[in-house]
């Protein structure tokens, strides 16, 4: 009889951000297959006993490729053992999910998507980043720093259709060339004063975040890996407090931040009437 597959997100490393059906994954589990970024506190919290072996794949270091992780995965299935494809983040989001699904699905082994808290969000937390705002940016955008080779693209097209919704960017697998970076935000529309964030292992006790703009962009230093990039108005709320940062949006007014504020005071918090159901809040 066959066994099952489990496609599981560990999250972006604090252990206290993985999902409750993870952890309970992670303790009846038979085999783990996990990724490099998974952090080693997330680890101890496999079954003992469990066989663990480190699949990852960091750049310049492919101590195995992505065919002996799917035959792994299917291999060990088949034999009626139930295995936990361990991944950093969200395992849709730039976790090759994808091609692994196309692998299980081929081989008729039954899989299960058990959502993780995605990198972005965990680094956007972090720093105090909004990645959306209704009178700033009502979109967000997933980019990879790098896609398969041999892949073709328009990329420079995309990012300037990015630039003129004045979408946030958040930039997985940045790397460190900066320079390069900058020069398509520059050709994409992003203009030299456009604030930009790079974070450093997000959600760890190693954690680094790193505050500039495109125009200083190639003077940041070279941070830890993992690390995203975050691109737009929105960085300009990171590390600040919410309600004063906002004041440096022209569009809002003074009196409507005090009426903001005034509604967080001491004690139990009692809604305001202007919060009614039928009413919509300010977000």
């Amino acid at each position: 009889m066959n066994g099952k597959v489990y496609l599981v997100g560990a999250g972006p490393g604090d252990p206290e951000l993985l999902t409750v059906k993870a952890l309970r994954l992670l303790g009846a589990a038979d085999v783990v297959l996990h990724d490099d970024l998974v952090a080693p506190e997330i680890l101890r919290l496999i079954s003992p006993a469990a066989q663990v072996k480190n699949v990852g794949k960091r750049c310049g270091s492919k101590a195995i490729r992505q065919e002996e992780i799917n035959f792994l995965m299917v291999t060990l299935a088949a034999s009626g053992l139930k295995v936990i494809r361990l991944k950093s983040g969200d395992p849709l989001i730039f976790g090759r999910a994808g091609e692994e699904i196309e692998a299980l699905s081929a081989s008729n082994i039954e899989y299960e998507i058990v959502p993780g808290v995605t990198s972005a969000l965990g680094a956007a937390a972090v720093a105090g980043i909004p990645l959306t705002h209704r009178r700033t940016s009502s979109a967000v955008v997933l980019l990879a720093g790098h896609r398969a080779s041999g892949t073709v693209h328009s990329d420079d097209e995309e990012w300037k259709q990015f630039a003129a919704s004045q979408s946030t960017l958040v930039i997985y697998m940045a790397g460190t060339k900066y320079s390069e970076t900058a020069s398509r935000l520059k050709s994409a529309g992003f203009g030299d004063e456009t604030p930009c964030a790079i974070i450093s292992r997000a959600t760890t006790p190693k954690q680094r975040i790193h505050r500039t703009t495109v125009a200083n962009l190639h003077l940041s230093p070279k941070l830890a890996p993992p690390t995203l990039l975050v691109v737009g108005e929105l960085v300009r709320f990171a590390d600040r407090n919410l309600v004063q940062e906002a004041a440096g949006f022209a569009d809002l007014e003074k009196t409507e931040l005090e009426k903001l504020a005034a509604t967080f005071t001491p004690g139990i918090f009692l809604p305001d009437e202007s919060l009614r159901p039928d009413k919509e809040p300010l977000a």
